[in-house]
């Protein structure tokens, strides 16, 4: 034992390296995030956690590098913040990247320390929330820190399905530390000083000679809005963390166990007579699809995913009967609800986390078919109508369909008919189901008698109300039993419930395999 060594004077140290890991890069660097409005990585983990719950792990770590100065700058801790808490009571795992420290860049004990701790949340199986705020890998470190960064992609592969990842990007996340939280079932952003990109403006420019800003490549708006990238935006970073906790809520902890069941207080055989009110027999006129869903959720609460992205669908969780439920809708505000690429990739993707997490799939259906033309062609909607096939055949879940209008073409399958696993197909009285709308159907049909009738418009108009009363309704398909049942729309929520109540200790094997090859 060193002479003059005692519990006090180490006690003493520990303080003094808990400090300085603690205020990190000094407070004149947190003066200067909270000058901006930003938080620190420590106040964004006390805001996103139950208070005084979360519990540190590894704050002594310190980087090993002695290379380009790197000796005088260790600090401890090494700009990534890890360990657990809870959020409402449950058990969490999170880390955070403190871009005070060398930019949050992704050095070696850095990103050890944040795969240690998705070691541990697999291991428990419990959820995992990253608070990202990263320049990219630390090119101090050379090559040695690609390890950590890849285990970190590693990582987030191996949890997913296994527990709920969400993250949040918290200022820059720029080149490979980009893919961590793309990787995860949610990621997060805030609308000002946030960005994600993989290559910055500086590059872009010298590469391709573009000029562009950070917040025009990769701010909020653009992965909100164009790339589908970030599911929910918070204006402020309180609010983006207060969003994550909202989103958790509609959740399990694991693939194993069910989401929380929450006391809404709302009668299940509660009716719903303005439902019907919502929708127009018409089916050349709008309406916004929320509306509807709002009638038949508990409380009328609907938390939106994607909100501003690839908006002609709609999908969110809900609670019906005080159980979490995954909405996939048709939204006909925009493009009349048909479906085009990023309408597939939106649903298909929620579809697949739904059914890793035990959420129950319930679709509600006005669609026209696929968008068509050229471009939609071109941009491979073949293979992304795929993915919503693939997704609905492969999920396991309870999956109830709800035609409310229009059901046309190959989108029928895609929103999950008989034939596709349905469990349950229900359909409005007003519903029209048809492998095209009846119009085009009759042109198609009657070509050549069109030609040769006296009065052509008559004789159209004369051919469309015959098939609409033979063909294109929900009776005759609840008579070849592709519908099970036609309903009044105030029992709509009544019966869904009814649906989700008897098929809550639903199983379905599957064939042993791998895993299967989806179109991506």
């Amino acid at each position: 034992m060193l002479p003059g060594k005692t519990h006090e004077s180490e006690t003493q140290r520990l303080r003094s390296l808990e400090r300085l890991a603690t205020i990190a890069s000094g407070q004149q660097a947190i003066d200067s995030l909270h000058a901006r409005g930003k938080l620190t990585a420590r106040e964004r983990i006390d805001e996103l956690l139950d208070p005084g719950t979360f519990v540190e792990l590894n704050m002594l770590a310190e980087s090993q590098s002695v290379e380009f100065g790197m000796q005088e700058k260790k600090i401890p801790g090494d700009g990534s913040i890890t360990g657990y808490g809870q959020i409402d009571g449950r058990l969490v795992y999170v880390f955070a990247q403190d871009s005070t420290v060398l930019g949050g860049s992704v050095g070696t004990v850095h990103g050890k320390k944040i795969c240690y701790l998705m070691d541990e949340a697999i291991k428990v199986k419990a959820p995992i929330f990253g608070l990202y705020d990263s320049g990219g890998g630390r090119i101090h470190e050379g090559f040695t820190a690609t390890e950590w960064v890849a285990g970190m992609f590693y990582r987030n592969t191996a949890a997913s399905g296994v527990v709920p990842q969400l993250s949040a990007v918290m200022g820059t996340c720029a080149g490979v530390a980009a893919y961590s939280p793309a990787i995860t079932d949610f990621l997060f952003m805030v609308d000002s000083g946030s960005e994600m990109a993989i290559t910055g403006p500086a590059v872009i420019k010298s590469v391709t000679g573009e000029k562009i800003t950070m917040v025009e490549l990769g701010g909020a708006k653009v992965h909100s809005e164009i790339t589908g990238t970030a599911h929910l935006v918070g204006r402020t970073e309180q609010e983006c963390l207060s969003i994550m906790r909202r989103v958790f809520s509609y959740l399990p902890s694991n693939n194993t166990k069910l989401p929380p069941v929450v006391q809404t207080g709302d009668d299940p055989d509660r009716l719903t007579p303005n439902a019907a009110d919502v929708v127009p027999p018409d089916v050349r006129k709008v309406y916004d699809m929320r509306k509807v869903i709002a009638h038949l959720v508990d409380d009328g609460e609907f938390l939106e995913i994607l909100p501003r992205f690839a908006r002609n669908m709609v999908i969110g969780f809900a609670r019906m009967d005080c159980q979490t439920v995954g909405i996939i809708a048709n939204q006909p505000l925009f493009m009349a609800g048909s479906l085009d690429v990023n309408a597939a990739d939106k649903a298909a993707r929620f579809i697949r986390f739904c059914d890793a997490f035990n959420i129950p799939l319930v679709n509600l259906v006005d669609v026209p078919g696929f968008l068509p033309g050229v471009r939609q062609e071109h941009s491979a909607i073949i293979r992304h109508g795929a993915k919503m096939l693939y997704a609905y055949a492969e999920a396991t879940v309870p999956k109830i369909t709800l035609v409310l209008r229009k059901n046309y073409g190959g989108a029928v399958m895609a929103m999950c008919s008989v034939g596709m696993g349905v469990d349950e197909m229900l359909a409005w009285p007003i519903a029209q189901m048809a492998v095209l709308d009846t119009a085009t159907g009759v042109r198609l049909i009657y070509r050549k008698e069109i030609k040769e009738a006296e009065d052509p418009t008559e004789f159209v108009l004369q051919k469309i109300e015959e098939y609409d009363r033979k063909y294109s309704n929900p009776f005759d398909a609840a008579g070849k039993m592709l519908v099970h049942a036609v309903i009044e729309p105030e029992q709509s929520r009544r019966r869904i419930i009814q649906a989700l109540r008897r098929l809550r200790d639903k199983q379905q094997a599957r064939p042993e395999r791998k895993h299967g090859n989806i179109p991506l």
